[in-house]
């Protein structure tokens, strides 16, 4: 039988052991040590910004923002369907309602509907963005970088703009993508909206087995989420808390693997990009398949690779190929079920839902780690090729 090949598993080929012990050898294995600092300062100089603040996980950065960026009971966030859930749960956790939007060819979210919800659907008003239809204020708009493919951050921005919402960068999936031309030239997916989260999760292009990180336009938001992520201190000898915090910090036994992982994320991705453009040359050669593109504009992180599979012309469909590979010891994935066809978001608002129907069923996500060699890249187009037979 041949080797089983994952979908998405972490690379630990640098100093993650050591970092680990030293911080299990000094003692410091909670939300305290020296790594929490050196990984906000080193992720704060990578991704070219002021502050950095490491959170639990992404959700819990995601939560920060939101409730940093005004949302609150009653209000509504415009978020993507086409998306991992974690992106809207924190909406309803702040007692607001989110409001479902289609995605584009890039599984990214549909900027044309995006604009036009915002102009025949709503009202601007003194105070805000006014839903039409349920009256409520809409405070913020969650974007998602789909597998670190840039979203049109330019074009969203200005949306933004004209219709006063705070832009919320879920670039959970997307460390290390950055633009390359136009007004953002340089900048990084996550540092060009109110705010951007990170995360650290196990399958994710750099890892701290959980965890996440926020960053902020407005440093004083920064400082912000970092007193509510550590339960709101206002008197630490004293535990005087004038505010509701959370327990959101990262431990230093999370943050030595952190600043390891770092050290090699320009290597992680190119490796990504070198593997992706071997898929690309040797999938282009079946019928029926194809491999999503990433912007132009951008210098992706390349963290999941996206099949897509025209049933009619491959012989079969997506269910049967991920069950197919399964069989060849492949480890394959479908996206994620469409979020407003949740159990607990079935009765919220959504606005011509679409392309997300369409790739739902087209789509596998193929192995992409970074220890996955150019042999097993081969070895998985070899038994597409065989199963195109």
């Amino acid at each position: 039988m041949s080797k089983f090949i994952p979908l998405s598993v972490p690379n630990f080929k640098g100093r993650e052991l050591e970092y680990v012990t030293k911080a299990v050898e000094a003692e410091w294995i909670s939300t305290g040590g020296s790594y929490i600092n050196d990984f906000e300062k080193n992720m704060a100089k990578y991704l070219e910004v002021e502050k950095a603040v490491a959170c639990q996980s992404g959700t819990a950065g995601l939560h920060l923002a939101l409730k940093l960026s005004g949302v609150d009971y009653d209000d509504e966030v415009i978020v993507p369907t086409l998306t991992f859930i974690a992106a809207v749960n924190p909406v309803r956790y702040l007692g607001a309602e989110p409001i479902f939007m289609d995605c584009d060819d890039t599984l990214n979210m549909d900027l044309d509907k995006l604009e036009e919800f915002c102009e025949t659907e709503c009202t601007l008003t003194q105070k805000g963005l006014t839903n039409n239809k349920t009256k409520k204020i809409i405070k913020a708009v969650v974007i998602v970088h789909v597998f670190g493919n840039m979203t049109d951050m330019e074009r969203l921005m200005l949306i933004a703009e004209k219709y006063n919402l705070k832009v919320v960068e879920d670039s959970t999936e997307a460390l290390g993508t950055y633009y390359t031309k136009g007004r953002y030239k340089g900048k990084f997916a996550g540092t060009i909206g109110d705010f951007g989260v990170y995360s650290f999760n196990g399958n994710k292009i750099i890892t701290t087995g959980g965890g996440g990180m926020l960053v902020a336009k407005d440093i004083k938001l920064s400082d912000k989420a970092k007193y509510l992520s550590t339960q709101a201190k206002d008197d630490e000898l004293y535990y005087i808390h004038d505010e509701i915090g959370f327990n959101y910090r990262m431990t230093n036994l999370q943050a030595a693997l952190g600043v390891a992982q770092l050290e090699q994320l320009e290597k992680f991705i190119k490796i990504k990009i070198d593997n992706y453009i071997l898929y690309n040359q040797e999938i282009d050669k079946i019928e029926g398949l194809s491999i999503l593109n990433f912007n132009n504009f951008a210098r992706a992180n390349h963290w999941f690779y996206s099949l897509i599979i025209d049933g009619y012309i491959f012989g079969t469909d997506k269910d049967n190929l991920l069950k197919k590979l399964k069989e060849n010891n492949i480890q394959t994935r479908p996206i994620w079920g469409l979020i407003h066809e949740q159990k607990p978001y079935k009765n919220n608002e959504t606005y011509r839902i679409e392309k997300a129907n369409y790739y739902i069923d087209r789509i596998l996500n193929i192995p992409c780690s970074t220890n996955l060699s150019k042999d097993d890249v081969k070895y998985i187009c070899d038994i597409l090729k065989e199963l195109k037979k």
